[in-house]
């Protein structure tokens, strides 16, 4: 789990890295909740979120947003935490150029800011939002939702009412060819203390019955009777995931195991626009 610096408009920003073992394997941000309220990128629920994704061959990256931690600058009342969140995005496309798809996920202000981000980034194909302030934030941009996810709750939520994330989740079902779950996790609070085990069960169902399609090795492209080419050719034009179940003579992605020293280098990432982005082992 290395430690990640990379620059936001507001300075350098701070986080944690998990590598896919696949070129092109999807990618996964995690939001924490808000900074002026303990939210930080080792939040147990954003902890638990990280390596979910990881267990499952996402590379995935968490942060802390501006002011929070080592992350330069002050807290923006949201908008410059969603430029902070498409930097990290913009990050981690940068060191997975290849990657096939895009998931946001977050947690009470983090998700919030993850669906303002799902709306500017096209590139995005699903969520989990946990707990989204629907009564303190305007989610009226979601109108559309331009994809589908997970919305979990808590049944004994009082900072967030139950009735308005339903609202909220009755809004979005509207949008044809958009599937919104909902999952309400029973006798858990806004911060689902003591309930963190039945929460990750339901986001753990959720990846069972919809991103395993994602993570799974692509289809072998050869002709019935035919040998596989002994190398294929990776195009460099991003396709969507293929959702479809692979054929049996399916062969799975290379996978490159390198093996980590405590002596290993440290690596510099240069952007296009000459600023660089440090990954310390």
């Amino acid at each position: 789990m290395p430690e990640v610096i990379f620059n936001g408009s507001a300075g350098r920003i701070e986080g944690r890295y998990h590598p896919a073992r696949v070129k092109n394997a999807p990618i996964a941000i995690v939001l924490h909740p808000h900074p002026q309220f303990g939210g930080t990128m080792n939040h147990q629920i954003v902890y638990q979120l990280y390596y979910a994704f990881a267990h499952r061959n996402f590379a995935v990256l968490r942060f802390n947003f501006r002011g929070v931690g080592r992350s330069q600058g002050s807290f923006d009342h949201g908008q410059g935490e969603l430029s902070d969140a498409a930097s990290a995005l913009d990050w981690a496309q940068s060191i997975n150029p290849e990657a096939r798809s895009c998931w946001i996920a977050g947690f009470s202000f983090g998700a919030w800011i993850g669906m303002q981000l799902l709306m500017r980034r096209p590139e995005i194909e699903g969520f989990i939002s946990i707990a989204p302030p629907a009564n303190l934030y305007d989610f009226s941009f979601l109108a559309p939702c331009p994809s589908s996810g997970l919305i979990v709750h808590g049944e004994k939520d009082a900072v967030v009412p139950y009735k308005d994330v339903a609202s909220l989740v009755e809004k979005l079902k509207t949008q044809k060819g958009i599937v919104i779950e909902q999952k309400v996790i029973p006798g858990a609070n806004h911060f689902f203390d003591a309930r963190i085990e039945p929460l990750m069960a339901a986001i753990s169902g959720f990846f069972m019955s919809k991103i395993r399609s994602v993570t799974r090795p692509p289809p072998s492209r050869c002709a019935p009777g035919s040998s596989p080419r002994p190398r294929a050719t990776r195009s460099k034009v991003r396709a969507p995931p293929d959702r479809s179940a692979p054929a049996q003579n399916a062969r799975p992605a290379p996978v490159t195991i390198r093996t980590r020293t405590s002596s290993a280098p440290r690596i510099t990432w240069s952007s296009a626009s000459g600023a660089s982005s440090k990954l310390r082992r």
